[in-house]
């Protein structure tokens, strides 16, 4: 059983997520992919989120239609500030049959040394991540303090190529406040699920 774990804050899902996850999926030969949507990450705690709730409701119609792409509540069942460690010791307890797969993209592997418990969390899962077409070449050398060479290296070969899709959340959430199309950027049930809750209209400049 591979699985992958892919945590966010989702707020909103939007298709750049959807293909990095089915991506990993593909190239990685995952057997399932969970999608986290976060209580409270750690680097956004001075930031109002939509309700997890919410956040959590727009993933399921999302990945209404995907059999092996599911979300998780883990970490808003959880509550609290979401440290990735903690998600990954309560994904093992749940599934110790599973060889757990943490998706990342650029900007995570470069950070992954300073999250909680860094190596804590290689012990527990195998980072892949994330290289956009046409981005720089991923830095694995954050890591080498981490891991010993022979397992860095074998980290490297699990890099997963995806097309560069210019899409973010930050982007998502401006549109709506400012009543703009959310089409093709989201999933038809995402976007109307938006419109409909009236998400994000006092969403920050």
């Amino acid at each position: 059983m591979r699985l992958g774990i892919f945590g966010g804050s989702f707020d909103p899902v939007h298709y750049g997520h959807l293909l990095l996850a089915e991506c990993c999926r593909e190239a990685l030969a995952l057997d399932e992919v969970w999608l986290v949507p976060a209580a409270q990450p750690p680097h956004k705690q001075d930031r109002r989120l939509a309700p997890g709730k919410a956040r959590l409701e727009m993933l399921e119609l999302a990945l209404a239609d995907h059999d092996q792409i599911q979300p998780s509540a883990v970490e808003l069942s959880r509550g609290g500030v979401s440290y990735t460690v903690d998600t990954l010791e309560a994904i093992r307890q749940q599934r110790p049959e599973a060889e757990l797969f943490l998706l990342l993209g650029a900007d995570s592997l470069r950070d992954l040394p300073n999250w909680r418990q860094p190596q804590r969390i290689l012990e527990l899962a195998v980072p892949a991540a994330v290289r956009r077409s046409g981005s720089p070449e991923l830095d694995y050398g954050v890591l080498a303090g981490l891991v010993p060479p022979a397992q860095l290296e074998s980290i490297r070969q699990l890099q997963v190529e995806m097309p560069l899709i210019d899409l973010s959340s930050t982007e998502l959430r401006r549109r709506a406040r400012l009543g703009l199309s959310l089409r093709f950027r989201t999933p038809r049930a995402v976007e109307e699920y938006i419109r409909t809750h009236g998400l994000y209209r006092d969403a920050p400049e």
